[in-house]
């Protein structure tokens, strides 16, 4: 394409090769960048109109990565490269110095990609094969070099133990984009997370981490764009180091980074804990159709797996056209490299992998012990903050719920499934349902990990939201503008009678207590509980179980529409779940009898107050439960030993649609019981007692909580 390189001959210096990407020391920049296919690489700088000022060639290479330091080079420089080499897809190589590369390791991200065919590397409408000769810098986003310097004004991680964690699953515009509380200019960014009209929300909602929907930045896709709509959920990352540009209110120089720092600085400041939702599993470049932006034409086989047979195409495990090859050591370091400084320069306390099934492959099938993991393991940094795996991906063999090493905990999936299940009234869902409310130790007690690695829930961002559950049997997806083909529609919905908003008091009813009932046991179960933003609230999407392209009010937490009583259902259980260690307990329960006594740390009962014997859990019909819990101390310990007092709770639940009499059990269990909590009706205030072996009125698809008096 005729670039020549600058003839000064002093620039750049050599430089160094670590660390990787854009490092400023205040007199200068040094750049690294690995490729192992590039016979010459080219750093391109732009000014903030976008046009190119200068190109210089990189002087070293040093173990695969090419290095040069510029003298006077500083923050807010833009900044790109250009790989010279062979291009031959056949046999996966893809060079082509016609399109400007953004920076694996680039901190901040400044723009977006403008969808002109440039952005190719093939010609469009032409052959495949054929290097397309468009400069693409003008609609493709540069990297920035920052100044990493922030006052943490003593910052201290809140670390929360496992055992006292409840995650919110938040989205930074979503949360707050209406919140008339934030101002105006601060609604939809990480300064508006930060505010603390947000803050106090979820302070008194009584979460204990926030989980954050990807942040890294990412792309809207084209066949979005046509349709004039946008990458809402954001799982196309390009930027593993950068945060998302678009969601900062101030987004010149790069601040984006000390926005984002700031913010994570008021959620500890306010005891709230920082996960970051992670997508290492595939990039925004897609397959051999897709654009050019980064690792592509850096060095396509390093990066990306390809088809053994044929390696103009990609291995696509995710859905969305190439998985990251996880055999390579330059992958995983880059993502190694990613995570440690989102830990150590970012300061969150840890990561949600998206689809981390896909890190786990070898060859091909999902290995446990794979390299990844092993990595994982031994980093003193990474190791010691929280670790979630969606365990799952769209590949064969890629569902691996219960299957993670020891330091995982993981979205569990079959409690979600069972939960809906049993509230929807299914049958041959009770022995499913007693492992999951004590914390799934059938998935996770072999493999020596605690209930907290059972991260249960019943609605997240993918899939319809609570009050969306109670309210649609199917999904209404057309404004994605796909006739409603996408998605998956849920039969595990229950939308009592009437399929959308409903006029009807009984209806609603119903529903208001379909949501009692899932949020209760939710919070009421073994493990670590994660709430999706919006649902303490009522919040809908009118049906969109796929809400993935909505950057909207669709989307968007209604602020002006908020369920008050919901909201006060929610805060009062998530409080009292902190007030009682009971229900977070450390352990496992062992179902027998403690102290030489006849009292077993819990117990199963029949509605006739009949302890539950092997057969009556194989009674398809049967869809009401009685659980004894018992508080006695010593069996959920605090981590330095000292004693917990609790009480002994029972709890009732019944999905028949008709109401029942649950006896209780004997005195010997308690004599006299006090009804805290009635979905049917919400939290009571009585301190009337209940005697012993009492039939007690349950309302049908209803839970039942009582704390045994003293």
């Amino acid at each position: 394409m005729g670039r020549k390189a600058t003839s000064d001959p002093r620039l750049p210096l050599p430089g160094q090769p670590y660390p990787l990407g854009a490092s400023c020391n205040g007199e200068g920049t040094n750049f690294s960048v690995f490729s192992e296919v590039a016979e010459r690489l080219e750093l391109c700088l732009f000014d903030a109109e976008g046009r190119q000022t200068a190109t210089y060639d990189l002087p070293e290479v040093t173990a695969l990565c090419w290095h040069g330091y510029l003298p006077g080079v500083g923050p807010g420089q833009r900044y790109g490269y250009r790989v010279h080499g062979p291009w031959d897809p056949a046999s996966g190589r893809r060079c082509n110095p016609n399109k400007l590369l953004l920076d694996p390791y680039a901190k901040a991200i400044d723009g977006e990609v403008r969808w002109d065919p440039a952005v190719f590397p093939y010609p469009q409408g032409g052959p495949e094969d054929t290097m397309d000769e468009a400069d693409s810098a003008p609609f493709v986003p540069k990297a920035l070099v920052i100044d990493p310097s922030f006052d943490w004004e003593a910052d201290r991680r809140p670390r929360t133990p496992w055992h006292e964690t409840v995650i919110y699953e938040a989205h930074v515009k979503g949360l707050t984009a209406t919140h008339p509380g934030i101002p105006k200019a601060l609604r939809g960014t990480y300064a508006g997370l930060a505010h603390p009209a947000a803050i106090e929300h979820l302070q008194g909602l009584g979460v204990t981490a926030v989980e954050l929907m990807p942040v890294h930045q990412f792309i809207h896709y084209a066949f979005l764009a046509e349709k004039g709509l946008r990458n809402y959920w954001g799982y196309s990352s390009i930027g593993y180091f950068a945060p998302h540009n678009e969601y900062a209110a101030d987004r010149s120089q790069g601040h984006q980074v000390q926005e984002f720092k700031g913010m994570v600085k008021a959620l500890h400041r306010a005891g709230l804990e920082v996960i970051l939702d992670v997508v290492y599993n595939h990039t925004s470049e897609g397959n051999h159709l897709g654009p050019m932006l980064s690792l592509k034409g850096l060095d396509n086989a390093a990066y990306y797996r390809l088809m053994p047979d044929d390696r103009r195409h990609y291995r696509d495990y995710t859905g969305t056209g190439n998985s990251l090859n996880m055999q390579s050591p330059h992958v995983l370091q880059l993502i190694m490299d990613s995570l440690r400084y989102w830990v150590l320069e970012m300061h969150v306390d840890g990561f949600r992998f998206d689809l981390a099934s896909t890190l786990a492959r070898e060859l091909h099938e999902v290995d446990r012990l794979s390299a990844f993991f092993d990595i994982i393991q031994q980093d003193p940094v990474i190791s010691q903050v929280k670790l979630i795996a969606e365990p799952w991906d769209l590949g064969e063999g890629g569902y691996q719920v219960g299957n993670f090493p020891p330091l995982w905990s993981e979205w569990n999936g079959k409690y979600r499934d069972t939960v809906r299940d049993f509230w929807r009234g299914a049958d041959q869902t009770l022995g499913e349902l007693a492992y999951r409310l004590t914390g799934s130790s059938d998935l996770y007690e072999s493999s020596a990990r605690r209930p907290h690695a059972s991260i249960n829930f019943v609605t997240a961002h993918d899939g319809f939201t609570l009050r969306d559950l109670v309210s649609y049997n199917h999904k209404h997806n057309e404004a994605n503008g796909e006739d409603n083909r996408d998605g998956t529609d849920d039969n595990r919905s229950l939308n009592c009678g009437v399929e959308g908003p409903s006029h009807d008091p009984e209806v609603e009813r119903l529903r208001t207590r379909q949501q009692r009932n899932f949020l209760a046991t939710l919070l009421l179960s073994q493990g670590v509980p994660m709430l999706l933003h919006g649902d303490e609230l009522g919040r809908t999407q009118q049906g969109n179980n796929n809400a993935y392209c909505q950057d909207g009010a669709l989307a968007w937490i209604d602020w002006g529409a908020l369920d008050q009583d919901l909201l006060d259902f929610t805060r009062r259980l998530i409080h009292f779940r902190r007030d009682h260690p009971v229900f977070r307990r450390r352990r496992w329960f062992q179902g027998r009898a403690i102290h030489g006594g006849e009292i077993k740390d819990l117990a199963w009962f029949n509605p006739g107050s009949e302890q539950m014997a092997e057969e009556h859990w194989g009674e398809g019909w049967a869809k009401s439960l009685g659980l004894f819990l018992n508080g006695e101390s010593t069996f959920c310990p605090n981590p330095d030993g000292t004693r917990v007092e609790d009480d002994d709770f029972f709890l009732v639940i019944n999905a028949h649609p008709d109401a029942l009499a649950f006896t209780l059990p004997g005195p010997e269990w308690g004599e006299r019981w006090v009804k805290l909590l009635d979905t049917a009706s919400g939290w009571l205030d009585s301190d009337d007692p209940i005697p012993a072996g009492t039939d007690l009125p349950v309302e049908g698809r209803s839970l039942v909580l009582l704390r045994r008096a003293t």
